[in-house]
C-alpha cells in the first residue's frame, strides 16, 4: 500500500505544500511485531504512480515491491517543481554555473538536513522501522542520483547504502572528488551506481568522470556495484529496469 499526504519544507519553500509518499508492505498490519528497513527516495512523485509522474511514467516501485514482497518501507517526497530551477537548487550539493541553466545555488545540504532531522524522525515515529544506520538507505536518479551519492558520503553516519542511477556527476566533479577523498566512512558503506550507454554523451567527459569517480570510491574501500547499462537511457522506464539490481545490492547481507 502507498499512503500520500501533503507536507511543507519551511527551510526551502515556506508554506507551499508538496506530496509525500510512504510504501508499506501489504502484510504490514498482519505482522505487528515486525520492524523494517527504510529506503528514502528523491523525486517521490515519479516513484510509484504513472498518474503522478512528471512525464507520465513512474519507476513502478509499488508493483515491484508487491510482487517481490521484500520487507522494506519506502519513504519519498515530491521535488520542487518551481520553474525557477527549483529542483536543481534543492538537489545540488554545490552551487554551479551551467550554460543552459545559468547560476544555480546549491541547496542540497538544506534538503538533507531537513530529510534527516525532520522527515526521518516523522517516519520513524509513525512506522515500525529499524531506524539505525545499518537499515537506512537512500536512492535517486539524475540530480537525485547525485544527491544519493552525496548523502552516502556526507551523511554516512545515517545511511549505510545508496543507489545513484544516472547521477549528475557533471555538476562539480572536483568538489565531489574532494568529498570522496575526505569523507568519514564506516567500513560497510555500500553504493550501487549505474549509467545508461545511450546517455554517456549527454555531457562532456562523462565517461572519464564516471570512471574517475568509481576509482576514487574503490580507493576509499566503498563496496561499489557499478554498471553501464547496454541501451540504457535517461528516463524512468530505464531506471525501472534497474530496480532488481540495486535492491539486490541493498539486501544481499541482510538475510
Amino acid at each position: 500500500m502507498v499512503k500520500k499526504w501533503n507536507i511543507t519544507i519551511p527551510e526551502l519553500t515556506g508554506t507551499k505544500t508538496r506530496r509525500a509518499y510512504l510504501y508499506l508492505p501489504d502484510y504490514y498490519d498482519d505482522t505487528p511485531e515486525e520492524r523494517y528497513p527504510v529506503l528514502y527516495m528523491f523525486d517521490g512523485h515519479n516513484v510509484f504512480f504513472d498518474s503522478d509522474a512528471t512525464y507520465g511514467k513512474s519507476w513502478g516501485m509499488k508493483e515491484f515491491m508487491d510482487e517481490s514482497r521484500i520487507p522494506l518501507v519506502i519513504a519519498a517526497v515530491e521535488c520542487n517543481h518551481s520553474p525557477d530551477h527549483g529542483r536543481l537548487k534543492e538537489y545540488s550539493p554545490y552551487t554551479f554555473r551551467d550554460s543552459k541553466f545559468g547560476q544555480i545555488p546549491g541547496w542540497g545540504r538544506i534538503t538533507m538536513e531537513w530529510l534527516i532531522h525532520k522527515f526521518k524522525p516523522e517516519i520513524d515515529s509513525t512506522v515500525r522501522t529499524l531506524p539505525g544506520r545499518e537499515h537506512t538507505f537512500i536512492a535517486g536518479s539524475s540530480m537525485g542520483g547525485l544527491m544519493s551519492l552525496y548523502a552516502l558520503l556526507e551523511y554516512n553516519r545515517y545511511f549505510s547504502k545508496a543507489a545513484a542511477l544516472s547521477p549528475s556527476l557533471w555538476v562539480d566533479p572536483e568538489r565531489l572528488s574532494h568529498l570522496i577523498r575526505h569523507a568519514r566512512l564506516h567500513p560497510d558503506t555500500t553504493l550501487y551506481m549505474d549509467y545508461g550507454s545511450q546517455e554517456l554523451h549527454n555531457h562532456a567527459n562523462m565517461i572519464r568522470s564516471f570512471g574517475r569517480i568509481t576509482s576514487l570510491l574503490l580507493e576509499r574501500q566503498i563496496y561499489v556495484s557499478c554498471r553501464i547499462i547496454p541501451g540504457g537511457t535517461h528516463c524512468e522506464a530505464s531506471w525501472e529496469r534497474q530496480i532488481p539490481f540495486f535492491m539486490e545490492t541493498f539486501l544481499y547481507d541482510l538475510g
